[in-house]
């Protein structure tokens, strides 16, 4: 990081006084006497230790100045954002690795165990971060100042997320609040539906405390919350058993009701250099990425380069890395390409096969950002990255080409898209179709796909309105997003719903895989330190 680290002594770990989001990132009065003692004198102290929290999601740590917060032979590999997404997105037909580090071809095959470094490594994470947010949650319970007061729900906010990833991928984690104070104890395992409870009912407690919509990005505001109360509701028959479509109606209802927020004119600028919440009208909250200040190869740099190669899709042609470039790693399994290309819609009324257009550039849905590498079939789980469809949907350049403002040849400004303006309209037409409404989803459905097709010609009629149409639709507008994997459970397509996909349980066309793999085991570490803790069925 660009700024002096500070210890401050807040309980059994510690947290650094500097941050490490650009737009958090406030130079203190006297960086030498920012301690424990004296953090309560200015808030802006605070909102220093605030930028912690949000960059533990993102980054390994402070770097040079203080290591990484979790000891690993790569840090980077074993980041929040960059595990979430090989979580999320290589167990899915959305991509799939070529690398053969240790766990990356069990996810690929769905063939996993409790021992996988990345499963691990997430939950680890997750964990810390939700330990980071009590200890600066009960520092600053009870302070007025409306600054920290603000503050404090953020940090719960942070910790909701955080729960809310634990309760998606792991089911039942242990749990921990404020309340418990910090010192050595085994913490205890909480049910996934209690879970659920505990987050939607922190959620609705701070939404009225955060700023107003487009408060001040990146940090969280009540958009932020009621998106993440959308996306829980949403899933909420996964978690507890019981749907609650109208909830998830209601909080969608309340982000696109504000007025504060629109979909971007371009698709792409979601994903590129100039897609923050102060250029972009669709960002409501993201993981800030700067090539000056955050640094790292994380978040959106591991993405673009992880899918950029020296053949097929290279820096100077795509995404504008040149130090440190084409890694050649991810890219999506052929049957993907099957929901990404609409067949009518895309290629007009006499269709040819999408394989006949290796460039795809007869699509169009100009949210196509694919290519066909040397052959489309990846002919093993660990074959090299010059086989299947590669994806270049994420770019370090802004969207019109032109160089970032911050630019580094090593590291992208693109921030990781959390939650998008059409996040809310697609949920909210999810929710609708589920509650009977078929002829306002399909109204909703049409302004993402009007601004996909640039014009009607994409347009559906409740009588295309399927739920097949629903997760397709999604994974048109999200892939790459680390929402995939969360879609496919909720829809019955992940493990045994008869969705499959080249390798999916370690064969060649995919087979049907047993259903306890919609969620992760708790690590295997985990079971055996903590006697709280129960491993999840089947594992």
């Amino acid at each position: 990081m660009n700024k002096k680290i500070f210890t401050l002594g807040i309980g059994l770990l510690v947290l650094f006084g500097a941050s490490c989001v650009k737009d958090l990132d406030i130079k203190p009065m006297d960086p030498n006497t920012i301690l424990a003692g004296n953090l309560s004198d200015d808030p802006i102290y605070l909102q220093e230790v605030l930028g912690k929290l949000y960059a533990s999601f993102i980054i390994s740590g402070q770097g040079s100045n203080g290591g990484d917060d979790i000891s690993a032979s790569d840090g980077n590999f074993f980041t929040t954002t960059r595990a979430l997404w090989n979580c999320q997105e290589i167990t899915t037909d959305e991509a799939i690795c070529a690398w053969g580090d240790v766990g990356i071809s069990d996810l690929n095959t769905q063939t996993w165990s409790a021992n996988n470094p990345f499963l691990t490594a997430l939950y680890q994470r997750l964990s810390l971060s939700i330990t980071y947010a009590n200890d600066y949650i009960a520092f600053t319970n009870g302070n007025t100042n409306p600054d920290v007061v603000r503050y404090n729900s953020e940090a719960r906010f942070l910790r909701a997320l955080a729960y809310s990833w634990h309760m998606d991928l792991f089911g039942n984690p242990p749990f921990t609040t404020d309340a418990d104070g910090v010192g050595k104890f085994y913490p205890k395992q909480i049910e996934r539906a209690k879970l659920f409870n505990y987050i939607t009912s922190e959620l609705r407690s701070i939404e009225n405390k955060l700023g107003e919509p487009k408060f001040s990005y990146p940090q969280a505001d009540q958009a932020a919350a009621w998106m993440l109360l959308a996306r829980v509701y949403l899933n909420a028959e996964v978690y507890t058993g019981t749907a609650k479509w109208d909830s998830a109606k209601i909080y969608c209802d309340k982000v696109i009701n504000s007025g504060k927020y629109s979909l971007a004119a371009n698709y792409r600028q979601n994903f590129s250099a100039d897609n923050d919440g102060i250029h972009n009208p669709e960002m409501i909250f993201a993981w800030e990425q700067d090539g000056i200040n955050t640094q790292g190869y994380v978040g959106t740099t591991f993405l673009i380069e992880s899918s950029s190669d020296a053949i097929y899709i290279r820096a100077e042609d795509f995404h504008g890395l040149t130090s440190n470039t084409n890694w050649n790693g991810n890219r999506a399994r052929k049957q993907f390409v099957d929901v990404m290309i609409d067949t009518l819609a895309t290629y007009g009324n006499n269709p040819v096969p999408w394989y006949t257009d290796p460039l795809f550039s007869m699509s169009k849905d100009k949210r196509v950002f694919l290519k066909t590498k040397k052959n489309f079939d990846i002919p093993s789980p660990s074959s090299i990255g010059d086989y299947g469809i590669g994806v270049y949907k994420f770019t370090a350049r802004n969207a019109n080409g032109t160089q970032a403002v911050n630019y580094n040849p090593a590291f992208a400004c693109t921030d990781f898209p959390v939650f998008r303006y059409a996040d809310a309209i697609l949920m909210r037409a999810e929710a609708l179709t589920r509650l009977g409404d078929k002829a306002n989803a399909v109204k909703d459905i049409n302004l993402i796909r009007s601004r996909a097709f640039g014009d009607a010609s994409g347009n559906i009629t409740t009588a295309q309105l399927t739920d097949q149409f629903l997760l397709n639709e999604r994974g048109r507008e999200f892939y790459y997003e680390a929402q995939r994997r969360t879609d496919l459970v909720r829809f019955g397509k992940f493990t045994d719903g008869n969705y499959n996909w080249a390798w999916k349980g370690g064969i060649y066309k995919g087979i049907n895989t047993d259903k306890h793999l919609n969620i992760f085991p708790i690590p295997g570490a985990e079971v055996s330190a903590n006697p709280n803790i129960k491993q999840n069925p089947g594992y």
